[in-house]
């Protein structure tokens, strides 16, 4: 999916379309995927858990249909702030 409608040569965790923009109502819509395979892969890289890998990328594809960018290193900095604190909503919830 990432080399079909991206164009991208790699592969990713996450993919979101977001068609919010498209809906004339303040509706979110979009679709997101995720690639178990790839969530599986991070968690051991990043010494996660499954689960918390997966929220992550939920979250951040989440985060993609609220208007969240990660193109920029400020962009990206602030998803990843954004993610944390969702995260830690999770865990106290």
């Amino acid at each position: 999916m990432n080399k079909q409608y991206l164009h991208h040569d790699t592969y990713t965790d996450i993919i979101t379309f977001d068609y919010s923009s498209e809906n004339k109502t303040k509706a979110i819509s979009g679709d997101i995927y995720i690639s178990i395979e790839r969530v599986i892969e991070n968690a051991e890289k990043f010494s996660k858990t499954f689960e918390d890998e997966l929220h992550r990328v939920m979250i951040h594809g989440t985060l993609h249909l609220l208007g969240y960018k990660d193109k920029s290193k400020t962009e990206k900095a602030e998803m990843t702030k954004q993610e944390d604190s969702c995260l830690r909503g999770l865990r106290l919830g």
